[in-house]
């Protein structure tokens, strides 16, 4: 019986080993799955940073030239409308005569369709 509770005895015991071995097993694996997580945060945070340095890069750069097409188009702007002002000044005169021209001289006659009643 002795050898029986012997043998009994170390089946229990590498049984409480093997459990032991699988609980270490299972804490590492979870401990290395949360350095590989870490990780990869860490290796996310870092790309998306680099991805955002480029895109505000690019923005600048954009946004660079589109301020220099509205300051140009502020002067084009401007520069219309001087010439437009100046055109104005330059016609208005000879422009009200030939208004008032038309609308004042006024001839009187008859209409080519009319018939005179006899």
């Amino acid at each position: 019986m002795t050898s029986q509770s012997q043998g009994i005895q170390q089946l229990l015991q590498a049984e409480k080993r093997a459990k032991d071995k699988l609980e270490e097993a299972k804490k590492r694996k979870g401990k290395r799955l949360k350095q590989a997580k870490e990780e990869a945060i860490a290796e996310i945070d870092h790309y998306r940073l680099q991805r955002e340095k480029e895109f505000r890069n690019k923005q600048t750069n954009v946004m660079g030239s589109q301020g220099n097409l509205s300051a140009k188009i502020e002067e084009q702007t401007t520069e219309t409308i001087q010439n437009l002002t100046s055109s104005y000044h330059k016609n208005m005169e000879s422009v009200m005569k030939k208004l008032l021209s038309t609308i004042c001289d006024i001839n009187p006659e008859v209409h080519p369709n009319f018939r005179h009643a006899v």
